[in-house]
């Protein structure tokens, strides 16, 4: 069986050398055109005067297109159409797109680009969360409240109670591989589009509208990304309808990337969140309320920022079960970047908050932090028996055993899930929790990384240091795992077997370096039994797999993983079905293994079978479909099951500060994450890895900085600082706790794309915890803790 081995990524070798292929890298037509946007250098503004005398004169340009030029609509909004693809007469963040400039070479567009003259009529700016609630500019009517129980008796039985604000910034999505597109025309008026994008049915959907065509007109291509993280689910509409248009005006094909700068100031970021907070616990340490208010800055489109609000929401609670508890959610409009999706998708926001709740509590009432957080873990769910810690790859072979050797287990979708078993706690919104392992995770962990005494050795550190003081903390995770939009959670995949026996694969999850592919050639490879070797990977192609979701929400192998399974057991129920009747045999009886079809007695190697099949005319290829079950979410009302299940995880990480500059390093991390029965241990940990580091620079170095007019100052290298190997821990331990998921999932695997973001919230946690080892008072560290913050949380340690 090929699942549960820990192989290498599929495209490694490519990797390394140079030669897997991105947008940039397919060879193109000699008449190839190359755009660029014109951009806006004003925040809120309306275009009094647009002269493009020069742009069109610059030495390259064929034509300069603007917003009456677009042959149908001007739209690239994923959600809310209020996202024109080129600006017409207002606009509303410096970066915005105003024209398009087509030249016969990328430098000569982006020349050209920067010689308009344009007179603007300024507006006063809503830049920051103040000034849009001062105006009250959001993108609801007013704000979102879910919640449950009795907030003022809860506070009344409180021996403790805490109130402060936490600001937490935005973050750039640095993937290695800017935004790009290329356009080819077709015969007939069709196009077919290459686009370095999360979700190629939504490409589809925008370049269709963009030329009013429909749909199957337009074929979009995905081979691989040079990552991702949410900012290729919507933002890369602008390139790909650019470029369509371009290419239906003009015959010839266009293509359109970004540079690094252009990237950064044109597209959106992660949301940028201030949580103010009021919470309280009674004297045995067990939260009794907590009032949250969380702000987001979702900038000047709606972009996804309504279902990422909704999520940082969700996951207010995080690992506590909190028995009365207000969330409230503001949807800021701010003359910015209209931030958008970011791996965790408001996850990590709104965990962050209650994770700054049981720093303070536990500041509040002189109790350790780990214990006060492990006294209200949601109780302990799932069958955890005689299950051990281990560093090591976790023994999976069995992770088959919920699956016939003949199709894959399905669960009907229920109108509206049952009801929770008597006495087991919910979430906020009502969803039970069934499955938690946070105390079995965070006791194996604290016992192998001898928990106690290094936090004693901390304590011991501080006291003889005056000038260097270290931290330590111990936070875990609960991430839910499915799209809250219901309708997302489906996906389709398309097998062929061909005569020879080789197997051709494709399905509607994308490959952005995360491992995708192989995860789901493994699973098809392991479903037919054959060898991983005759099953090959190619693109995300919209003419093979049609209305995929975005490869987004944790969701690519759970969705895509059990398509494929669908597809690969339709096939072997024909070919079964076929051998069986030859032979006289069973179809019951008949299994698919070691490379070949047992039927009875006979062993038929794989070619063989599959060339008898084709002989006798059996069809050697299917789809294969999967939706979620048992997924139901009431958004307005904040009540239902919005998430399939739940993944876990424990990071203790350490750290020392300078409390003379503020410079602060991480000397040591260990992980323990739950990615259930591993599809693939060796890809599952890379992930935990990244991770946690990308979740790390998110709340410690990168900081997205504004000037008074709106212009984003850290817009490259130079200016925004993403952590480097310099940065990783020097130690650094990760393992896979060994936990079959108890949901159907494809081999009881668990997500493991988002989870392990969150257990970077450990690193912002110890650096806190340094600060308060430096005076009396809570240090309130706000994120990113870059060295000027740290040495202002020293400062309100100190008082």
């Amino acid at each position: 069986m090929s699942v549960a081995k820990p192989l290498p990524h599929d495209a490694a070798p490519l990797h390394v050398t140079g030669q897997a292929r991105y947008v940039d890298d397919i060879p193109v037509p000699a008449n190839t055109l190359h755009l660029a946007f014109g951009t806006s250098a004003r925040a809120r503004a309306t275009i009094t005067a647009l002269d493009l005398t020069k742009v069109r004169a610059a030495p390259g340009v064929v034509t300069v297109l603007t917003a009456a030029d677009l042959p149908a609509a001007n739209d690239v909004s994923p959600s809310a159409h209020d996202e024109p693809l080129l600006a017409e007469g207002e606009v509303y963040y410096i970066g915005q797109p105003i024209f398009l400039v087509v030249a016969t070479s990328h430098l000569a567009a982006r020349k050209a680009a920067r010689l308009a003259e344009i007179t603007y009529d300024e507006h006063p700016a809503l830049l920051t969360i103040d000034d849009a609630l001062a105006a009250n500019s959001r993108f609801e009517e007013g704000p979102r409240e879910y919640g449950r129980g009795d907030l003022a008796a809860g506070f009344a039985a409180a021996a403790t109670v805490v109130e402060g604000t936490l600001e937490m910034g935005g973050q750039e999505h640095f993937y290695l591989e800017g935004q790009a597109a290329l356009a080819l025309p077709q015969e007939g008026g069709d196009m077919l589009v290459h686009s370095s994008t999360q979700h190629p049915t939504e490409i589809q959907h925008k370049v269709a509208e963009t030329l009013g065509v429909p749909m199957n007109a337009v074929r979009v291509e995905t081979r691989r990304m040079g990552g991702g993280f949410g900012g290729k689910e919507s933002q890369g509409n602008a390139l790909a309808c650019a470029c369509a248009v371009v290419a239906a005006r003009t015959g010839r094909p266009a293509k359109m990337r970004y540079d690094r700068d252009d990237d950064m100031v044109i597209t959106g970021k992660r949301h940028d969140f201030r949580i103010a907070y009021r919470a309280g616990m009674d004297a045995q340490g067990k939260l009794t309320a907590v009032d949250f208010t969380q702000y987001a800055r979702c900038g000047w489109a709606q972009d996804l920022s309504l279902p990422v609000a909704d999520r940082a929401m969700l996951h207010a609670d995080n690992a506590y079960f909190i028995p009365n508890v207000r969330i409230v959610s503001h949807r800021l409009k701010t003359h910015t970047q209209s931030a958008t999706a970011y791996r965790g998708f408001g996850g990590p926001q709104g965990m962050l908050g209650i994770e700054r709740v049981m720093d303070h509590l536990a500041a509040a009432a002189g109790i350790e932090p780990l214990a006060l957080r492990q006294k209200n873990f949601y109780a302990s769910g799932g069958d955890i028996s005689g299950k051990k810690m281990q560093l090591d790859v976790p023994d999976v072979s069995a992770a088959e055993e919920d699956l016939t050797s003949r199709g894959a287990t399905q669960v009907e979708d229920p109108e509206t899930p049952p009801p929770p078993p008597a006495g087991v706690q919910t979430t906020p919104y009502g969803q039970p929790v069934v499955d938690s392992v946070c105390h079995e995770i965070v006791a194996a962990l604290c016992e192998k990384t001898d928990y106690t005494a290094r936090r004693e050795a901390v304590a011991a550190f501080n006291a003889a240091n005056p000038v260097l003081k270290k931290g330590l903390a111990l936070t875990p995770v609960k991430f839910g795992i499915s799209f809250t939009l219901t309708h997302l959670n489906q996906a389709g995949a398309l097998v062929h077997i061909y005569q020879d026996g080789s197997v051709h694969m494709n399905h509607g999850g994308t490959e952005m370096g995360q491992g995708l592919f192989q995860k789901v050639a493994q699973v098809a490879a392991s479903r037919l039994g054959v060898p991983l070797e005759r099953v090959k990977i190619t693109a995300t192609d919209t003419g093979k797999v049609p209305n995929t979701s975005a490869t987004a929400a944790s969701s690519g192998s759970d969705l895509n993983g059990m398509a494929v399974a669908a597809a690969c057991d339709e096939l072997k129920a024909r070919i079964g079905d076929f051998l069986a009747e030859v032979h006289q045999a069973d179809p019951a009886a008949v299994e698919f293994k070691d490379d070949a079809v047992h039927v009875g007695a006979d062993v038929i190697p794989w070619e063989k079978a599959v060339a008898e099949a084709y002989v006798g005319r059996v069809s050697l290829s299917a789809t294969g479909f999967y939706k979620t079950p048992g997924i139901s979410w009431d958004r307005i009302k904040g009540q239902g099951r919005p998430f399939f299940y739940f993944a876990y995880g424990a990071a203790l990480t350490e750290v020392v500060i300078d409390t003379l500059t503020g410079e602060n390093r991480m000397l040591r991390v260990d992980i323990l994450h739950d990615a259930g029965s591993s599809l693939n241990p060796a890809l599952d940990i890379g992930q935990v890895e990244g991770g946690f580091i990308q979740g790390a620079g998110w709340l410690t170095t990168e900081e997205l900085v504004w000037d008074a007019k709106g212009r984003l100052l850290t817009h490259a290298p130079s200016t925004y600082k993403i952590p480097a190997c310099s940065d990783r821990p020097p130690v650094f331990n990760v393992a896979l706790w060994p936990n079959a998921n108890r949901e159907p999932t494809i081999y009881r695997s668990k997500a493991v794309g988002e989870p392990p973001f969150m257990l970077g919230i450990s690193a912002l946690m110890a650096l806190s915890d340094a600060c308060a080892a430096c005076g009396p008072h809570y240090p309130a560290l706000e994120a990113p803790a870059t060295a000027e913050h740290v040495l202002e949380a020293i400062g309100r340690a100190r008082g």
